[in-house]
């Protein structure tokens, strides 16, 4: 395959794997329709139902950042997000059915209209001389719901691909904003604050396009472009985010004995387990959905299979196979001490070659130790150990001392489970020794490159003392 098809490939894969919107463009004018639902709806309705609702009034649920749309030219006086925080909440309190909510965002107009009602009664009742039954009284809050969006950042994230070849191309972009609401219940009998949950969204936009721009003859100009841009809606994103919190206050309303459902405690407990099972890996991971796991193990056992390249004296240099045996000691999260044990064989030249068992001591350093997939560097030293000497000398001193080495490198790692991983690396070793390959040439000393695939075994498991790795992982 060339690298025209290529192109060509890429863009028809572009625009295929978008079709869903694309072939859904608006032609037409279309017709008022009843709301979309998120799928925090269907979750507060499918709620089993509470042994009372309790009533609860809403003031305000409002806009708190204060933040206007960002616009390429000018100024915008439209804000970033919704201001009718407090009919969403509300209606997210009705579907969930755990709630009677109460009407405090235009309290003023509710009591002007029931003084209305009064007078007008009282007027009718002097003239017919009729009793009318009072005025039921308001009901009143036990709790109210208090809180707000309290952040819009935008641009958090932002990337995307194209390719372009003789006038043929195509391209992708994206960006995520994100949202974050508080709401928190205050008990009107004494104020105190029941409970506070924190819930943030993030808004994708999507673009993509095609374009093509070619002489298909003489004079003749072909130009073809074709593309879309998809926005998720913010209002949405914001009702999402109202309906999660909302599910998270019944909950762990329920978990702190606030509340109950009406089928009882096994009900209760099934509610509030799948909920801290969820809470518990939403909040094992970062800002940008990287999941992080504490890692309680202690020990490691690892084997893998090594490529050595030796750069000696002699020309032509070969990769020839071999094995490593490792054991790792943790000390902190980030740091290990690790001792190897290598069979090697080096060879160069025409029919030179030599085998080795290399002892290595390193200290290693893992850069992400809480993600799944981590990088990691690692030094030390050793010393490398003649298989034929050993074995045809067997009056020790007549044995040459082994060559020292020290030796670092990179590597790859990525846990597969609690109990296992799999690593790829790349290591240099400089002796101290240019008689590796029996030819003292030169002023440098013999070297070799190590090329490694293996695996690694966790064992040793004992909870370990939490360490501060960021913000969101010491506040659960």
């Amino acid at each position: 395959m060339n690298f025209k098809n290529i192109i060509t490939s890429l863009i028809v894969g572009v625009i295929v794997s978008s079709c869903g919107s694309y072939f859904n463009q608006p032609v037409m004018q279309q017709e008022a329709r009843t709301g979309e639902t998120t799928p925090n709806t269907k979750t507060l309705k499918e709620l089993p139902l509470p042994m009372e609702p309790i009533v609860v009034g809403v003031y305000n649920f409002k806009d708190q950042t204060g933040q206007y749309k960002n616009v390429e030219l000018g100024n915008s006086f439209s804000t970033a997000v919704s201001q009718g925080g407090t009919t969403m909440l509300i209606k997210a309190l009705e579907d969930s059915k755990w709630f009677t909510p109460i009407e405090r965002e235009n309290l003023a107009n509710l009591l002007n209209e029931r003084n209305i009602i009064r007078s007008t009664r009282k007027e009718y009742q002097k003239n017919s001389n009729n009793n009318e039954p009072k005025l039921p009284p308001l009901l009143y809050a036990g709790i109210l719901l208090e809180g707000g969006i309290v952040s819009y950042d935008t641009n958090i994230i932002t990337g995307g691909m194209g390719a372009r070849y003789f006038g043929v191309g195509a391209s992708t972009q994206y960006r995520e904003d994100r949202l974050t609401v508080y709401l928190r219940a205050v008990s009107t009998s004494n104020g105190k604050v029941l409970k506070t949950i924190y819930v943030s969204k993030t808004i994708l936009s999507q673009a993509v396009d095609a374009s093509l721009f070619r002489y298909v003859n003489f004079q003749r100009l072909l130009e073809v472009e074709m593309g879309y841009t998809k926005n998720e809606p913010v209002q949405l994103a914001l009702k999402d985010a109202i309906e999660k919190a909302v599910e998270g206050l019944i909950i762990e309303g329920i978990q702190d004995k606030l509340w109950t459902a009406k089928e009882g405690e096994m009900t209760n407990n099934l509610l509030v387990k799948e909920y801290l099972e969820e809470k518990e890996m939403e909040e094992s991971k970062l800002l940008y959905n990287r999941t992080q796991t504490e890692r309680d193990y202690s020990n490691t056992f690892s084997f893998s299979a090594i490529g050595t390249l030796f750069k000696g004296d002699y020309a032509n240099s070969q990769v020839t196979p071999g094995v490593t045996l490792g054991y790792s000691r943790k000390f902190t999260n980030y740091f290990h001490l690790n001792l190897n044990t290598s069979f090697l064989e080096i060879k160069s030249g025409e029919t030179f070659s030599r085998q080795f068992v290399d002892v290595a001591l390193n200290a290693e350093f893992v850069f992400l130790p809480f993600d799944k997939f981590t990088p990691y560097a690692y030094g030390g030293f050793g010393m490398m150990f003649d298989i034929e000497d050993s074995r045809n000398n067997p009056d020790k001193s007549k044995v040459n001392p082994p060559p020292k080495k020290i030796q670092g490198g990179l590597g790859v790692l990525f846990y597969v489970s609690d109990a296992v991983g799999i690593k790829a690396y790349a290591e240099s070793n400089m002796t101290f020794s240019d008689n590796l390959d029996l030819v003292e040439n030169g002023k440098r000393d013999d070297y070799y490159y190590n090329f490694g695939i293996g695996i690694n075994y966790y064992f040793g498991r004992e909870k370990l003392e939490k360490e501060i790795v960021n913000p969101e992982l010491n506040n659960k």
